[in-house]
């Protein structure tokens, strides 16, 4: 034993206000005829709780040492009191304090180092499974320049975790992970994110190599089963990886590819070099850097293209087609930004621009104009109720076609039919957009007030040629009439469809054979 610990006593105290003094200063009372050193810890000095502590201290214990030391915690103060139980000489004295402190601090730094062990386990550890997460894979990745990787995406969570609740899916990815790891001994695995993981590989592969190991680990992992209470959970699984290629972005590469893979509904896919992934990436960020600065700066127009009544000739209406104007006056397809503008959750500030710019077109004209919309806007809150405002202050509300695509808003009547009976008690007409596109339904037709079929363009164009397409029109046209609506022909692009469009006894012809879109309408009439 050491001799300190015969000849000193060591107490500790912790303090967090002012009000806990007189409680300390009783329980130290009875040290007049012992040599005592004090030390009040604290991150400041100058504070009520030290100043009357140390007061009450040199009342009590007149002949002690008192020292104010400074630490960094600015919650607690806290007073260590060394007491010596035999008479020593000075230098005595001072090895034992020493030696005492030594001693507590070694203790202190233990503790310390392991406490930061734990938090950097926690840091590099997936809390739910327990296994490595992300941040210890790009560890390991950055220290293995030649290691391959595998990532391993349940592709049906979202169903799971929606169906069955996210307790359950918690589940889920534990035993998932725990399968994993015990079906893969020989690799490290990780866990990503919510319905991800990773494969290290301490050997980057060969293409073919590689295919006939993701090929054997597919079919090892493909009839994972998880059970739950009383039900069996059957989890899908695709896989991906990157062929020959160094750590340097050996995790983006092989989570382009896993983006291919649930694409293309393939079980797995390996990147390759050739491939150029990055390209796609790179044109979509520059595409949806476009799509923000055009709604931002007004860039979203309306283009006009004209409808003509196949009767009269004469244009009776325009159809308003968005547009989009990069920062070198060029026109840019919806086709190129729309699906941009979608995932990039700008959709609706496009349709209510588009909105917005037609009504402003046609408020002090004649003409009818019609506005394409997709599910997305009926169903979104805020374009809704702009539309309502729009048509509520708008002169041209009686004027306005919604054409609504057949294809999307088919999967659900009654939200369609609501709208349809909002927007209508403020006159606005209702056309359905594509039809005959492949969704086709006749007695959908029959569930909701709309005003005009359009029907699609893929059966119109070839109208004068292909006898099925024309058997197809002529059974729309004649299902329209005996239900009263008006029917308008899409892309009329020739003089011989333009023919048989009025033979067939359609109401209404658009199409590059009748007018181009252009940014500008004719006002003359």
């Amino acid at each position: 034993m050491d001799i300190a610990q015969n000849v000193l006593e060591i107490d500790n105290f912790i303090l967090k206000s002012s009000t806990e003094i007189t409680d300390l200063l009783r329980s130290i009372e009875g040290f007049e005829n012992k040599t005592v050193l004090i030390h009040i810890v604290a991150y400041m000095h100058n504070t009520v709780l030290v100043q009357n502590l140390k007061q009450g201290l040199q009342k009590l214990i007149p002949h002690a040492k008192i020292v104010l030391l400074t630490y960094q915690d600015k919650s607690q103060t806290s007073l260590v009191v060394y007491k010596l139980r035999a008479e020593l000489d000075e230098s005595t004295l001072c090895h034992h304090f020493l030696r005492e402190v030594q001693l507590e601090n070694n203790e202190k730094n233990i503790h310390l180092d392991l406490y930061r062990e734990q938090l950097f386990g926690r840091y590099f550890t997936d809390h739910l499974t327990n296994l490595p997460n992300m941040y210890q894979l790009r560890r390991d990745l950055q220290d293995n320049e030649n290691s391959g990787l595998v990532i391993v995406n349940i592709d049906n969570f979202k169903i799971i975790n929606n169906f069955y609740g996210f307790i359950a899916g918690d589940y889920v990815i534990e035993e998932v992970g725990k399968y994993l790891k015990q079906t893969l001994k020989e690799h490290v695995v990780y866990r990503l994110s919510a319905d991800e993981y990773a494969i290290f590989l301490e050997q980057n592969m060969g293409f073919y190599e590689l295919k006939e190991y993701l090929h054997l680990l597919y079919e090892k992992l493909k009839n994972i089963v998880v059970a739950y209470q009383d039900t069996r959970i059957y989890v899908d699984i695709t896989l991906a990886s990157c062929s020959n290629t160094k750590g340097d972005n050996l995790f983006s590469k092989v989570s382009m590819a896993l983006k291919y893979a649930k694409e293309k509904g393939a079980p797995f896919w390996i990147y390759e070099e050739k491939m150029h992934f990055e390209n796609e990436y790179e044109r979509n960020l520059k595409i949806s850097a476009l799509v923000r600065h055009a709604v931002e700066n007004s860039k979203i127009i309306p283009y006009f293209q004209a409808i003509v009544d196949n009767k009269s000739s004469q244009i009776m209406k325009y159809e308003c087609l968005a547009r989009l104007i990069d920062e070198n006056a060029n026109v840019v397809s919806p086709l190129i930004f729309i699906p941009v503008a979608k995932k990039i959750k700008v959709y609706s500030l496009v349709t209510q621009a588009i909105i917005e710019k037609s009504f402003e077109a046609f408020e002090n004209n004649n003409y009818d104009f019609s506005i394409n919309l997709s599910i997305e806007d009926i169903m979104h809150g805020g374009t809704f109720r702009f539309i309502i405002q729009k048509l509520k202050s708008s002169q041209a509300s009686k004027r306005v076609i919604f054409e609504l695509l057949e294809s999307e808003a088919i999967q659900d009547y009654k939200k369609v039919e609501r709208f349809i009976v909002e927007v209508k008690r403020y006159g606005a007409k209702v056309a359905i957009d594509d039809f005959g596109s492949g969704y086709s339904n006749f007695s959908y037709l029959t569930k909701i007030s709309i005003d005009y079929i359009k029907i699609d363009g893929s059966l119109i164009k070839n109208i004068d040629v292909d006898k099925n397409s024309l058997l197809v029109v002529e059974t729309i046209v004649e299902f329209a009439k005996k239900l009263g609506l008006k029917t308008i022909a899409e892309f009329v692009h020739s003089s011989s469809v333009s023919d048989k469009v009025k033979e067939l006894g359609i109401d209404y012809s658009q199409g590059f054979y009748i007018d181009e879109p252009s940014v500008r309408i004719n006002t003359s009439k």
